[in-house]
């Protein structure tokens, strides 16, 4: 497992004078580039499971061909306190970025789950292009691609837009090797086919990646004119009302998920659930895709704090929740062009549907917030500021959360990479300031992916909580059958109900 060690990332710059090509980075993403601390590294992971084994050769040339289309990614950022820039990394070496590796003992997801854990808790080598890709060629269900890719590059809607340019949609084209310029102009203008491909997976989720065209329409502004980002954001009443708002809230109380941090990240993720079921229970009970994987992973929380003896009967709890804020067609742009808002998890409930309804409730309201446009202005803004601003700048907000809350909708159709077919796809999301926890959602060819970061001093066992997870949605699949067809939404009184009922001896009902 020696390759699972790093360099040192102390470097923050060139030693030498350079003469490579340089250009500023965009105000928001040097935010992010100066966000990375030792207890949170800035990292997007991903894992790509595949059906078949590639040759690990011909996977380094699939990457060096499609991945490196994106001149970007040949480039290092530098961070120096003149600034913030993009530049060539004249020594390029791909072996640095795509490397080869090999699970332990039986190598099934207990292995590969530690394997990915020590990953997302080392440092990318900043005197390097901020990526690696790690092809592990012997876990049981398939090869298996890990991904980190430092946030400061792009965000994840742009990140996974990235990957999923490596694949194809049959084995034959995953194989071959593109002419890089004609490749993207081709990719470019199959855009509105993917967005028909992208269409079943967005239908429900729309509430946490698109918080109403209005306001992407007014972020449009932001994007075209990204150094007006600052002046937009101190301009607008509206979001100046919003950022009061935002700093008045109360922090999140010390919990099981709230508290001092350290330096290792674990990482788990449950067994894919099918999105028509999941369709099916939020049109049963007149509510969301979104709104029912959010219920469903606030109830695993729930029940991880009781297993652990907490009564979390009193908690409050929010998650911030990136918003993107681009028309899907430009997700393959980088850079980071989303916003954040804050969500209330409402953790105390312990009545499904209740918790289901304040879910959907909470998520109506923001969809007329404009906290999205005001967090990426603000960061736009702390983009232009010295670190010394930043820092207790990112904390103040990051107090008011307990947990970062993403869901990236993915393809719905079978796709291909290096010639194997994908099975399984599943990221995390970094966590900035004192917030350790991180819940990632992704649907592709028709399941739902879900998975959980943890600061080991927090939960030591993300896969504890995956395990509830799974039985959450189980119990809340099974409701919705008892309950039958409903006309809007039903009284949580019913799920108490229909609970008592199956906690009942109905054998003699049953005989007879």
């Amino acid at each position: 497992m020696e390759e699972c060690r790093f360099w040192s990332y102390a470097h923050r710059g060139p030693s030498t004078v350079s003469t490579a090509r340089k250009e500023p980075i965009a105000k928001v993403d040097t935010a992010w580039l100066r966000m990375e601390q030792p207890t949170n590294l800035m990292m997007i992971t991903g894992v790509i499971v595949l059906h078949q084994p590639v040759e690990f050769q011909h996977f380094r040339d699939i990457i060096a061909n499609r991945f490196l289309a994106f001149p970007r990614f040949r480039q290092k950022a530098v961070d120096t306190v003149r600034g913030c820039w993009w530049e060539e990394d004249v020594n390029f070496e791909l072996s640095s970025h795509v490397r080869r590796t090999a699970l332990p003992g039986e190598a099934g997801k207990a292995e590969l789950e530690e394997l990915v854990s020590e990953l997302a808790s080392t440092p990318l080598d900043k005197t390097k292009p901020l990526w690696q890709f790690h092809l592990v060629e012997n876990y049981v269900d398939g090869p298996v691609v890990i991904t980190r890719i430092h946030h400061c590059y792009a965000d994840g809607i742009a990140l996974v837009q990235v990957l999923l340019s490596l694949t194809e949609d049959s084995a034959e084209k995953s194989e071959r090797l593109v002419v890089p310029e004609e490749w993207k102009k081709k990719r470019a203008a199959e855009s509105n086919i993917f967005r028909r491909l992208m269409a079943p997976a967005r239908e429900g989720m729309d509430a946490v990646q698109h918080v109403g065209q209005k306001v992407i329409d007014e972020a449009m502004h932001l994007i075209r004119e990204p150094h007006l980002a600052s002046d937009y954001a101190l301009g607008a009443g509206e979001i100046m009302s919003e950022l009061a708002t935002a700093l008045l809230l109360e922090d999140d109380p010390p919990s099981q998920f709230k508290g001092e941090l350290g330096v290792r990240k674990n990482v788990a993720w449950a067994d894919p659930v099918s999105l028509e079921e999941v369709k099916a229970v939020g049109k049963a009970l007149g509510c969301t895709v979104n709104d029912v994987l959010i219920a469903t992973m606030t109830g695993a929380l729930h029940q991880y704090l009781v297993e652990q003896g907490d009564d979390p009967s009193e908690l409050t709890m929010r998650a911030t929740v990136p918003v993107n804020l681009r028309p899907l067609e430009h997700a393959r742009d980088l850079g980071n062009h989303f916003g954040l808002v804050f969500l209330d998890l409402p953790i105390a409930e312990s009545n499904p549907l209740a918790r289901l309804y304040q879910v959907a409730e909470f998520m109506h309201q923001l969809k007329s917030s404009k906290q999205a446009v005001m967090s990426l202005g603000l960061l736009a803004a702390l983009g232009m500021a010295p670190t010394a601003v930043q820092k207790p700048a990112l904390e103040l907000f990051s107090r008011k959360a307990s947990t970062v809350l993403t869901n990236v909708p993915g393809p719905q159709q079978p796709l291909y990479l290096a010639g194997a077919p994908i099975g399984e796809m599943m990221f995390w999301v970094p966590q900035s300031g004192s917030i350790g926890m991180g819940i990632s959602i992704i649907s592709y060819n028709g399941q739902v992916f879900c998975g959980l970061i943890s600061d080991k001093k927090r939960v030591p066992d993300p896969s504890s909580v995956m395990r509830h997870f799974e039985l959450e949605f189980e119990n809340l699949l099974h409701l919705t059958m008892l309950l039958g067809p409903q006309e809007g939404w039903v009284s949580p009184d019913m799920a108490d109900s229909v609970h008592a009922w199956i906690d009942g001896d109905h054998s003699s009902e049953d005989e007879a």
